[in-house]
């Protein structure tokens, strides 16, 4: 019968690692002293600091001591700064995960450059 959504549910079958369940059973919130997402993507909109935006894999000048964004809740924090959300995709379970994840988000999403011939 079309719509009929009453079949049985099966186990998940699927192999959690302790790694895994660490990231699943963890509620996300920013890594103390992590700062990957600071330092990891390249920000083009100017920074206090930093007027031409920042490479990637540049740690932001704005980090404080305690690696902790100066700019947190101000008008002067880039947009892009705050479309960042911890979480298992952008994070992983350590600053080495994160760095490694967002390195490759930036590599995926870097405007192609043509060379002529």
């Amino acid at each position: 019968m079309p719509g009929d959504f009453s079949r049985e549910r099966r186990p998940c079958t699927a192999t959690i690692t302790p790694t895994l369940r660490v990231i699943v059973d963890t509620v996300f919130s920013c890594r103390s002293g992590c700062a990957a997402c600071c330092t990891a993507p390249s920000i083009t909109s100017p920074i206090p600091g930093m007027p031409q935006g920042k490479p990637a894999g540049v740690p932001c000048v704005q980090l404080d001591e305690a690696l902790r964004c100066r700019l947190f809740g101000r008008p002067e924090r880039p947009a892009f700064c705050g479309t960042l959300k911890p979480g298992p995709d952008m994070c992983g379970a350590s600053r080495q995960d994160a760095m490694a994840l967002l390195a490759a988000l930036e590599r995926a999403t870097a405007p192609i450059t043509l060379t002529p011939r």
